[in-house]
Parts: C-alpha cells; sequence; structure tokens
C-alpha cells in the first residue's frame, strides 16, 4: 500500500507541468476575454456618439487654419500617449468650420499646413491640398477625410470616435466640395501650356505624330 501512495518523480513533474500550462493559460485568456468583453463592461459602445470639445471658438480666428488636439474617446488604459489626436481646423467664417484629419489620404502620413501657399503637404510621398481640403496634386486619389462638427457653448465640438476613411458615411469626397477658384487657374494655366508646347513642337517639326 505504501508504494501505491508514493508520488514518482515523473509524476511530479507531469502533475507541476500540468499546473504551470493551466498558470500561463489563466494568464493569457484574462486580457483576450477583458479586451473581447471591454466595450460592454467599461460602457464604450456609445463612445463614437460622443462630441469631443476641440476648444473655444475664439481660439480658431477667421480666414485662418489652426492646429488642435483631442483625446480618443474610444480608448484602453493601455493606449497611453497615443489617444491624444491631432486635426486641422479651419474657421471659414462665423460658425462655419471645416475640422480635417490629420492623415494623408493616401497612406495616413500626417499632413502639415502651409498658411503661405495655402497648401496642406504630405512629406512622404507629396501629396497636396488646397486649404478647402480638396485634392491638388500627388498620389491621393481625394481629397483629406473630414470630420463631423458642431459649435455648442462656444465650444467646437467634433464627432471623433471614428476616424473618417472612404466607407464612413461623414467621409467628404472633394467632388462634393464647391470648385476652389486656386484649381480653375491652375487648370487655366496647365491648358495654356500645353497649347503652347504642341504649338512650339509643331512649328520646330521636332514633334511625331503616330
Amino acid at each position: 500500500m505504501a508504494d501505491q501512495n508514493t508520488l514518482s518523480r515523473r509524476g511530479l513533474f507531469m502533475k507541476m507541468g500540468i499546473l504551470f500550462n493551466g498558470l500561463v493559460a489563466t494568464a493569457l485568456a484574462v486580457p483576450i476575454v477583458g479586451f473581447l468583453l471591454s466595450s460592454i463592461t467599461r460602457g464604450r459602445a456609445n463612445a463614437y456618439l460622443s462630441w469631443v470639445p476641440l476648444g473655444p471658438i475664439k481660439d480658431f480666428p477667421e480666414g485662418e487654419t489652426r492646429l488642435a488636439t483631442f483625446t480618443n474617446p474610444y480608448m484602453t488604459p493601455t493606449d497611453g500617449k497615443t489617444v491624444e489626436t491631432a486635426c486641422w481646423v479651419r474657421r471659414v467664417e462665423g460658425e462655419q468650420f471645416q475640422v480635417f484629419a490629420i492623415n494623408c489620404a493616401h497612406l495616413g502620413c500626417p499632413v502639415r499646413w502651409f498658411p503661405q501657399s495655402g497648401l496642406f503637404m504630405c512629406p512622404c510621398h507629396g501629396g497636396a491640398y488646397y486649404r478647402d481640403g480638396s485634392r491638388a496634386s500627388g498620389p491621393p486619389e481625394r481629397g483629406l477625410f473630414e470630420y463631423p462638427y458642431r459649435v455648442q457653448d462656444g465650444m467646437v465640438r467634433i464627432q471623433a470616435g471614428e476616424l473618417p476613411t472612404p466607407g464612413s458615411p461623414t467621409a467628404s469626397l472633394f467632388g462634393n466640395k464647391p470648385p476652389c477658384g486656386a484649381r480653375n487657374e491652375l487648370v487655366s494655366i496647365e491648358s495654356k501650356l500645353s497649347t503652347t508646347s504642341e504649338t512650339n513642337a509643331l512649328l520646330g517639326k521636332t514633334k511625331t505624330w503616330a
């Protein structure tokens, strides 16, 4: 009977291995389950619908574009500094604003505003946008994405729980915006240059026609 109740070394190591594997599995399962249930347990299901303040309306002078930051309402304790998101705020006049996502519509690089030229420029691949967010040149196929905004109690607020993307109903294609005067001038200049080049080529008999 004593031999039957004695635990062998192999049996001891086997039981310790099973216990260790169980502890590891539990440690891995807790954060995974917590992540899957976080939208319910933390009440973040309506975070997409919240309006985030950018600042008082006086901080954004008419006719200017300013950089603003906001705290993403859809966040977790491990997000750290990444919850602070930047955006470009353009005050057209009165309480009429445009709030652009800082990400380029090409591959998401942060764009910069250059008031001297009146253009948003992407440092990664040379994408350019006019002051109204519409595409000017470069690889992007559309204008900058915009956040829905409203002015309430003297504060500019945006609905920032979801980053605007092509599939978002709030994403504003530049085709829906009124044409920019600078864009019309650019098209006119390009047309004149093209006509002049073809004329010079014909006069010099240097152009080969297929």
